[in-house]
């Protein structure tokens, strides 16, 4: 099923699986690959069994790029973090439905601070319990395997779900972002696509996969465009 909205397919690299030590070295290469934003995930060892980096990570990266700092916290109590890391750099804040008890306050808090707005769902959460929230958010992230750790497996009955929330953004907030985050590589990135995802996290595929950064965002790409070539064709 293909969404009704037109939506331009954004790919994100995720920092989480590279060398930090080569930080600015992947950065640039991202960049010059066209990377249209970098992805950073906030790991606080409590909301998910990790623990990756904070607020001065975010503002090194922007210091290094002028791409949007897609930041995704995977952590309690986000609302206490929410001015740290919009002053560190980022442009968009998502937080966890999960882990918000009140969700549209932190939203709010997030719109005030300048930064986008995001919600995200994990695995085993409902496409409905978004609803609510959906029109004041700038992009909704489905996380497509169990968040914590990079390198997993994508579950692949998240590609009815990823359909499901097309469905529902496409009612209540049609030009909403709809991002996918979890086991997507070349092999799969069209299926996501074709399912309504526009906006695509990828770390392993994009920092760890075989040749070099550039031509493994050339990969991804090639992966969705050859579905929307058969698109048109039909």
């Amino acid at each position: 099923m293909r969404s009704k909205t037109p939506h331009n397919v954004k790919i994100a690299p995720s920092i989480l699986t590279i060398d930090f030590g080569h930080l600015a070295d992947a950065i640039a290469a991202a960049e010059a690959g066209s990377a249209d934003m970098i992805h950073l995930d906030i790991m606080d060892g409590n909301f998910v069994p990790n623990i990756s980096f904070g607020p001065l990570i975010v503002s090194t990266v922007r210091g290094l790029t002028d791409l949007p700092l897609d930041v995704h916290l995977m952590i309690q109590d986000a609302d206490r973090y929410l001015s740290d890391f919009a002053e560190a750099g980022a442009d968009i804040l998502t937080v966890h439905v999960e882990a918000c008890p009140h969700l549209h306050r932190t939203i709010q808090r997030t719109i005030e601070l300048g930064c986008k707005s995001g919600v995200a769902l994990n695995p085993g959460t409902p496409v409905e319990s978004i609803r609510e929230i959906s029109p004041f958010v700038d992009m909704v992230l489905v996380m497509t395997v169990n968040p914590g750790f990079g390198g997993q497996r994508f579950i692949e009955t998240s590609t009815s779900k990823i359909q499901r929330m097309r469905a529902l953004l496409d009612e209540y907030n049609p030009t909403c972002d709809l991002e996918v985050d979890g086991g997507i590589g070349a092999h799969n990135i069209g299926d996501v696509v074709q399912r309504g995802a526009n906006v695509i996290v990828a770390g392993s595929a994009v920092f760890n996969g075989t040749g070099d950064i550039a031509g493994n965002l050339s990969a991804l790409r090639d992966g969705y465009a050859q579905v929307t070539s058969r698109r048109r064709k039909k």
